[in-house]
């Protein structure tokens, strides 16, 4: 089981709790459109944290991500790069850079379907939880914008406030998410069976069955396919029929591309 942190925002609701109840929703591509990563690394990219080919690197599979949905090897891929980029830089200058990635580049990301799915299950007096593999400290960020109960990411080590480039305990992906929210529901005494988890990549099944109300967002052929099997509810934010927004997808993976080169070039004028 990973080794978690979880950071506890202020929640909106006011409405009395519902005990033992909470939602857990996935960031990339459910609560967001595209990988929160990508945002981190083309802002870590414009302070001169790392160099050109690394952030064309982040880009490439940033666009096939959102072509294609998650795949496992690109993840691990994306985080064993960012957790290498990472080391020697402070605790302080991360969080500084989630505010700003946040502000600047995924609030505009946001899916209003799923926030608006967040901020029901909150006026019922459900907890809602991110639960994802991007790095703690930035789902936090998200979590506190959005009025979440909270965050659970994947934790990097820190020695003297300075990152050292390695992961404690592992990637919450996958099987480590399931792991995870059974370990937060023992310590917040929720029931898992009338709790709700929401994801949009088959990776996700360990978090989608550890819960009595599983829902699939925007999910790839996959999930897509599992989910009519069992009869799970399929919400889709995308825009246009499926078989319409082939094109659509493939123009905005480009668009990913040119965006951060562009940007790039901004910076390097500078």
């Amino acid at each position: 089981m990973p080794d978690v942190i979880i950071n506890s925002a202020e929640a909106a609701s006011t409405v009395a709790p519902r005990q033992g109840e909470a939602a857990f929703f996935d960031v990339d591509n459910t609560m967001m459109k595209g990988a929160s990563l990508f945002h981190v690394a083309r802002k870590m990219y414009q302070k001169r944290a790392f160099t050109l080919r690394d952030a064309a690197g982040f880009a490439w599979k940033q666009a096939k991500f959102i072509l294609r949905g998650e795949n496992m090897s690109d993840v691990h891929s994306v985080q064993d790069s960012a957790q290498k980029l990472a080391a020697g830089i402070t605790a302080e200058f991360v969080h500084q850079l989630g505010e700003e990635v946040y502000d600047e580049m995924i609030v505009s990301k946001i899916w209003p379907g799923t926030r608006a799915l967040a901020e029901e299950h909150l006026k019922s007096g459900r907890q809602v939880w991110l639960v994802t593999a991007t790095p703690v400290e930035v789902a936090s960020v998200i979590a506190e914008r959005l009025n979440l109960t909270g965050a659970l990411g994947t934790v990097a080590e820190i020695e003297d406030g300075v990152y050292t480039g390695r992961i404690v305990g592992e990637i919450l992906h996958g099987p480590a998410k399931g792991h995870a929210v059974r370990k937060l529901a023992e310590a917040e005494g929720l029931d898992l069976a009338v709790c709700w988890a929401y994801s949009d990549s088959y990776n996700d099944i360990p978090l989608l069955t550890a819960v009595g109300n599983p829902v699939a967002i925007n999910p790839d052929a996959k999930l897509r396919r599992h989910a009519r099997e069992n009869n799970w509810p399929i919400y889709d934010y995308r825009s246009g029929r499926r078989a319409a927004t082939l094109g659509l997808k493939a123009a905005t993976g480009a668009g990913v591309v040119y965006g951060l080169w562009k940007g790039i070039a901004m910076v390097r004028k500078r």
